[in-house]
């Protein structure tokens, strides 16, 4: 099974990330797109990082219906997530052909090299750049594929704060990622 590798804190989870992981499925053939929600994402701010809990619900209600899958291995794996480790948990758990794919940000691509053991994971895996900030190529020393998808100015920092403002997001979110946000009023002042 040739399997694509999203990560992301999903704090909320966004109809931007789903776009991304059809477009990936879609663009490289990819028979599986995982989504792994981080335990304590080392790479980005968590000063208003969810609970655990509610963002594996966010998810779970995200992908239900659809052709993707979720494995909360890093959350229940604990502390700091690191994507090397994740990569070791899925060939060891999955029946994998060939590399597998991970789907980086063109946004995180200047900090790639202060990702754990960063050499190896390019050896190891397909290095799949899609388009966060911008629609340009960026550069990047390591072995990697474009995406070239549609950017999508939506991001989980400004749902955040268009929820804390009482602005408006629904459309921005799955439906039923909405209602539970509503539900729990998750991101409210």
């Amino acid at each position: 099974m040739r399997i694509a590798v999203l990560g992301g804190t999903f704090n909320p989870v966004h109809i931007g990330h789903l776009y991304l992981a059809s477009e990936v499925k879609w663009r490289f053939s990819y028979d599986l797109v995982l989504f792994i929600p981080a335990s304590i994402p080392v790479h980005k701010e968590t000063d208003q990082l969810a609970a655990a809990d509610h963002r594996v619900n966010m998810l779970e209600r995200a992908l239900s219906g659809t052709e993707f899958t979720m494995d909360d291995c890093e959350i229940r794996r604990g502390g700091n997530s690191y994507t090397i480790d994740t990569v070791d948990y899925i060939e060891k758990k999955r029946q994998v052909e060939g590399k597998i794919g991970i789907v980086i940000g063109d946004d995180l691509l200047a900090g790639f090299p202060r990702w754990k053991q960063a050499e190896t994971l390019a050896d190891r895996t397909d290095l799949i750049v899609v388009h966060r900030e911008t629609a340009e190529r960026s550069e990047f020393p390591y072995p990697h594929r474009y995406c070239d998808n549609l950017l999508m100015p939506v991001s989980s920092r400004d749902i955040r704060e268009r929820i804390s403002d009482g602005r408006p997001y629904r459309f921005l979110v799955p439906e039923k990622v909405y209602a539970y946000i509503e539900e729990t009023g998750l991101y409210r002042s």
